[in-house]
């Protein structure tokens, strides 16, 4: 019995099956959620990259997240990356087609200390010649065996729109979801992390996730969207930190980082230079903070503006003032309470609480509690102190 036989009753009146006839081969089934078993989410990188899914790293060229993710993927085969497979080494799969292996990648995995037998690079031969793009989703199941042939827990895809097919338009979200949900799935059946690369737009923003080039689809597929840019305090420093995690939490903390040149090898033809990434420590600024920061007008960041309208304000209040009266007056500024919370670190603002019912304070340097009544001179005389040292 055919599909359409099978189903005359649902048909309408008069239908006679034909050249629309329903396909036999397909069919529509219906589960019942209670049959479905609960996974927990596994985590590749801890509370950053979820096992099993379609990830990005976004960020502008020449900022070093390249060499971010390849130091991350030589962590990986070396089972060094907080997470799952910590202390166990797995395996990478890497299609990259912007930078040369010899030249560029190979020489950056070196610096990341990497073991280079568990490093893949995809090759596609056409009609047996060489070479030959991998095209997604195209090559997306002899990609799955590969992944499973060699134990890789990341693919990394640099840059990820180089890897579509060249048919789609990218800036359309119905055809990039038709290129992404396979790949989405791939990661799903291998439990790997597929993570792509891709480039912002240099019109800038405050909101991450919009700045992302191209279709708004590449941020909606992916579980998690790593962010990469410069720290607005420091123009030498990078920051790396998440803009999207729909699987776990947001408010990680975000990274800084800072890329110094090496030497990786000594050749016949001279030494090879690469970058090498060092990790500098974390900030609680998160990326959109950072990004505001970044767009503050005047050329000033909206972190120094912040620091420095703190430093003035707690100087008239005769050096310190309940925390909350603070914030209030600082958001009428014009300034965010995460901002004015660093702005009080960086300060090396003091944090009392006394009275009650409890009240918390903030105190400069070298000034007495609020309620001692002292004079402003020793906050005056603080205050210069630190702002001469932050010259």
């Amino acid at each position: 019995m055919s599909a359409a036989e099978q189903w005359s009753d649902l048909l309408p009146e008069g239908f006679e099956p034909g050249a629309a006839q329903v396909d036999d081969a397909r069919r529509i089934l219906l589960r019942p959620a209670s049959t479905i078993q609960v996974r927990p989410v596994h985590w590749l990188w801890e509370g950053r990259l979820p096992t099993g899914s379609l990830s990005l790293l976004a960020g502008r060229e020449g900022i070093g997240k390249s060499t971010a993710a390849y130091t991350l993927a030589g962590d990986v085969t070396r089972g060094r990356l907080a997470g799952r497979f910590y202390g166990q080494p797995k395996s990478v799969i890497v299609a990259a087609s912007e930078d040369s292996w010899s030249h560029t990648i190979v020489p950056r995995l070196m610096a990341a200390g990497a073991d280079l037998d568990r490093v893949f690079r995809v090759e596609v031969t056409v009609a047996d010649v060489l070479p030959g793009e991998l095209v997604l989703p195209d090559d997306i199941d002899a990609l799955v065996d590969h992944v499973r042939d060699v134990d890789a827990s990341l693919v990394l895809l640099d840059p990820l729109i180089s890897r579509l097919d060249g048919r789609l338009d990218t800036h359309r979200d119905a055809e990039v979801r038709r290129a992404l949900e396979p790949v989405a799935h791939l990661a799903d059946r291998t439990g790997a992390v597929v993570l792509g690369l891709i480039h912002v737009n240099k019109s800038g923003g405050t909101d991450p996730l919009s700045t992302v080039m191209a279709s708004k689809a590449f941020v909606a597929v992916a579980r998690s969207v790593l962010y990469a840019m410069t720290d607005p305090d420091d123009e030498h420093r990078r920051l790396l930190g998440l803009a999207k995690n729909n699987l776990g939490r947001l408010d990680m903390p975000t990274l800084r980082y800072r890329i110094d040149g090496c030497v990786v090898a000594d050749t016949d033809e001279g030494p090879v230079w690469t970058g090498r990434l060092i990790w500098d420590g974390e900030t609680d600024q998160s990326i959109t903070d950072a990004l505001e920061a970044a767009s503050a007008p005047g050329g000033k960041s909206a972190m120094a503006e912040a620091t420095a309208w703190l430093a003035d304000w707690l100087e008239q209040q005769g050096g310190g003032a309940e925390s909350s009266a603070a914030k209030a007056a600082g958001k009428a500024a014009g300034h965010s309470r995460a901002t004015l919370e660093r702005a009080a670190k960086k300060l090396d603002v003091a944090v009392d609480q006394h009275g009650f019912p409890r009240r918390t304070y903030w105190t400069l340097p070298a000034s007495p509690r609020p309620s001692t009544g002292v004079g402003a001179l020793p906050v005056i005389l603080g205050l210069a102190a630190w702002r001469a040292s932050n010259r």
